[in-house]
């Protein structure tokens, strides 16, 4: 089980965008990296095409690492760390800050 899935509310620790929240779009277990709507944006190049003719730019959101981002604490708002609890003969996901259970 991991500690940060597709649809969290999550708060950038460090980088360009500390301080910024979102919802996990996308995770790359492998590469350990995810993408935040909204944050690490970046100008992307586009070509000409039949439907944009005359091209131009678009920002897009790029993949930031793992270890930059902490879950948001459902109660608090705050950032917090995840714990792995057994409830009702299941493994669920804890905030530590609050001791809520998370989705």
């Amino acid at each position: 089980m991991q500690k940060i899935k597709v649809n969290d509310e999550v708060v950038v620790i460090a980088g360009k965008d500390k301080g910024k929240t979102g919802k996990v779009q996308r995770l790359n277990l492998k590469k350990s990296t995810l993408v935040v709507e909204g944050v690490n944006l970046a100008r992307k190049a586009l070509k000409p095409s039949q439907e944009n003719p005359a091209g131009g730019f678009a920002d897009m959101e790029k993949p930031i690492h793992l270890s930059n981002v902490a879950v948001v604490s459902p109660k608090t708002k705050k950032a917090t760390r995840v714990r792995f609890e057994e409830k009702d003969g299941k493994q669920v996901r804890v905030a530590v800050a609050c001791g809520s259970v998370l989705k």
